[in-house]
């Protein structure tokens, strides 16, 4: 597992303009918060798992690996600031996560026979409403 406060470290912060809720205050303060992160020139993850984040975060990525998060849902920047760490940690982890590989399986014999029965079941319901022959 990683070290949140290292990659905390080699992370970069910056205050903007933002346009959201806040009127008047929102124009003359710097309450969004954008994060950049360098994948491309971390220290802490090893070349597989660099790959693995690589692929998951490929939408998210730029040209030179950067994943820029920005969020300006509150009025306060330490707000925004917390919000964007969460999200940044959150979509760290969830790519590092290896799926499990499926095991492949065979239906139980007592499912077959379930199924057959309700085919039977089935093909007699309609054979019922056929005319009788005589």
């Amino acid at each position: 597992m990683f070290s949140k406060e290292k990659l905390l470290k080699e992370a970069d912060f910056k205050a903007v303009l933002s346009g959201g809720p806040g009127g008047q205050h929102a124009n003359k303060t710097s309450t969004k918060v954008v994060l950049s992160w360098d994948l491309g020139n971390t220290q802490l993850f090893t070349t597989e798992e660099k790959e693995r984040l690589q692929q998951k975060l490929s939408s998210k990525l730029t040209k030179d690996l950067i994943l820029q998060l920005s969020s300006d849902h509150s009025r306060s920047q330490h707000k925004n600031k917390e919000l964007v760490i969460t999200r940044f940690f959150k979509l760290i982890e969830q790519s590092l996560i290896i799926p499990r590989k499926r095991k492949k399986t065979k239906p139980s014999r007592a499912s077959k026979l379930r199924r057959l029965e309700g085919k039977k079941k089935q093909a007699q319901k309609k054979a019922n409403r056929q005319k009788p022959k005589i």
